[in-house]
């Protein structure tokens, strides 16, 4: 696996999933490629493109503005795009699978590294393989959840209408407990999140349903992928509203807590601290490789 940027024959790229969250990752390390927004959405359509729920750029901290401030903390960045081009903050399955494709192309050891991201350096720890082969889970500092309110958010689908809680994971998320994720709809649009104002940026959001003791399901509307498969800051978010919803706060029970959360793509295991650390842990796989054509690539970048 080569994680060289311009190599001759085209530019490469591979292809990873945390939990069926799939992206496409395009390493450049020394910031050396133009990757605008249009030429995002047609890497990540999933007809005319490679296809993916978003975009995971591979670059030096040192190379890229938004994270030089960061680089003597951790090497690399993880520019990450929501698949219509958008910029997101952060991405929980995006930076597994960045810290697993950091591990497979040499970039990194196996074990703990840092990885610079738009809400900051976080740590991901990469468990080494299991004996038969099989990658082993990623685990993520999530860092801290904030609730910074307002009260009163609601999240409607057509004449349905529930209380929804504000958790900011870096990202924001409206995530609200439904009787069944069939109310949710079908996610091709947002849903109606009020009061107006609420997320002038977008929100992703979050339906809710209970499995079992400390165990959920949940959809997503992910802002600017729409639905997809998974979403790792989500199921934090999820994990911390179930965790205030159960009144079992680890800041005030002064004991860690762990809820599994079932996503359409897998599961995920996600445990707060009661310093207010959160810790994502799940699968993550790079499943192929290749160069993208250059005739298409220098379409996609002048379209």
């Amino acid at each position: 696996m080569s994680a060289s940027s311009s190599p001759q024959g085209g530019i490469p790229f591979f292809k990873g999933h945390g939990t069926q969250n799939d992206f496409v990752i395009v390493p450049d390390p020394d910031g050396a490629l133009e990757i605008g927004p249009a030429t995002v959405a047609a890497l990540c359509d999933r007809r005319a493109g490679i296809g993916g729920d978003g975009l995971l750029r591979v670059v030096r901290s040192a190379a890229d503005p938004a994270a030089a401030g960061m680089a003597d903390r951790a090497e690399w960045f993880m520019d990450y795009r929501n698949s219509d081009g958008s910029v997101a903050e952060m991405c929980g399955n995006g930076l597994r699978v960045f810290a697993r494709f950091l591990v497979e192309a040499g970039l990194a050891k196996p074990g703990e590294l840092a990885v610079a991201t738009r809400s900051g350096v976080l740590a991901a720890t990469v468990a080494e393989d299991a004996a038969d082969g099989a990658p082993g889970d990623v685990t993520i500092d999530m860092g801290r959840a904030r609730l910074p309110g307002p009260d009163g958010i609601e999240v409607a689908v057509g004449e349905r209408r529930w209380p929804a809680l504000n958790v900011n994971m870096g990202n924001p998320h409206a995530v609200a407990f439904v009787e069944s994720l069939d109310h949710a709809g079908d996610l091709f649009t947002a849903p109606l999140t009020s009061p107006e104002g609420a997320y002038p940026e977008g929100v992703n959001v979050e339906f809710v349903v209970d499995r079992g003791p400390r165990h959920v399901a949940m959809r997503v509307h992910e802002r600017g992928s729409g639905e997809t498969r998974s979403c790792g800051t989500g199921a934090c978010a999820v994990a911390v509203a179930a965790i205030r919803r159960d009144g079992v706060d680890p800041a005030v029970t002064g004991e860690s807590v762990a809820y599994t959360v079932d996503v359409l793509g897998g599961r995920l295991v996600i445990t707060e601290y009661p310093d207010g650390r959160v810790e994502m842990t799940g699968p993550a796989v790079i499943v192929a490789e290749g160069r993208l054509d250059e005739r298409w690539w220098d379409s996609v970048r002048t379209s």
